[in-house]
């Protein structure tokens, strides 16, 4: 399971934790401009704006789970088991499967508005890269520099959320997700006042008592609203180091721990990576289980205008300090 989010101070971010219990060795990628996405059902891309993300890359074919384009546009996929409901063919429309969802939009695309029109016209058709790689079921967050949306492919067909908290994890769908925030109406970063009666001397014995009831548990539901909470009530400086550092944090309250979540078999889902995305200087910080500090790639340090997909291996490895 996964949580997404988007932020801002003086510039804007974009990342997510991808909870997991196995690793596919993803790398850090960047697709350049004249790189040649084709697809399966629509017109190749030859010439689109440049990609930086975390990817998964087969056959020379960049699978992302997250990424943002040179025009600041940012996506994520996000686990979404049962509901997810990918279509058959439809010749009246743009097919694109779920694995080319994110290169198509990030190609073409430079803001929200631009992404809404596209849209209007496209089915999310059920193709499988290959036999190995089935098609996973996913919902996925769309962010500009202003705003979010949420795109569903479900029974009913293609949903497209407004996202006025800028947060995405899993199951249920995404409105329910919004509705279920009427629950915790009575959270605050501030002390709790007595309203429970006017007749008993009810006392804040500690301090964060304001937002008792806020989820601690490791559900995508819990998730949402602990991120939701934490993002939206989150104050950090403007400087990029304390930004990314806030943005960290936030991602931090919901994190997976190696043992909290047993998969069968002796597997435990744990957040694999983390990733933050500065949207208007295209570099992609991220950290991994085992090593907490930070690393960038800066997207403008390549040349983007080369044909060729370039990947810098995860730093893995604890990277310790020693101060004496």
């Amino acid at each position: 399971m996964c949580t997404a989010i988007t932020y801002k101070t003086e510039d804007h971010y974009f990342g997510r934790n991808f909870d997991l219990e196995y690793s596919y060795n993803e790398t850090v990628t960047i697709t350049p401009r004249n790189y040649e996405f084709k697809f399966r059902e629509v017109e190749d891309i030859k010439n689109h704006y440049a990609i930086i993300g975390m990817a998964y890359v087969a056959n020379d074919y960049p699978l992302y789970y997250d990424a943002i384009n040179e025009k600041g546009l940012g996506m994520a996929g996000l686990n979404f088991p049962e509901n997810a409901d990918y279509k058959e063919i439809d010749r009246d429309k743009n097919n694109i499967a779920p694995f080319e969802f994110i290169p198509y939009i990030l190609s073409k695309c430079s803001n929200i508005k631009e992404v809404k029109e596209e849209l209007k016209n496209i089915n999310i058709a059920k193709i499988n890269f290959s036999d190995e790689l089935p098609v996973s079921p996913l919902h996925w967050i769309i962010a500009d520099k202003e705003k979010s949306i949420v795109v569903e492919s479900v029974k009913e067909g293609l949903k497209v959320y407004d996202n006025p908290v800028g947060v995405l994890t899993n199951n249920p769908t995404f409105d329910i997700q919004l509705f279920n925030l009427n629950n915790y109406i009575n959270l605050s970063t501030e002390k709790p006042v007595n309203n429970f009666s006017k007749e008993l001397d009810l006392q804040t014995y500690s301090r964060g008592m304001g937002a008792m009831g806020l989820p601690g548990d490791l559900s995508s539901a819990s998730r949402f609203v602990k991120a939701t909470f934490t993002k939206m009530n989150s104050k950090s400086d403007k400087l990029e180091s304390e930004s990314i550092s806030q943005f960290f944090h936030i991602l931090e309250s919901v994190y997976q721990q190696r043992g909290c979540v047993h998969m069968g078999e002796g597997k435990y889902e744990i957040t694999i990576y983390s990733s933050c995305c500065n949207m208007d200087k295209g570099i992609y910080y991220y950290t991994t289980y085992e090593n907490s500090q930070i690393t960038a790639v800066d997207m403008n340090k390549e040349n983007l205008d080369s044909n060729k997909i370039i990947s810098y291996n995860l730093i893995k490895g604890q990277q310790i300090n020693i101060q004496n």
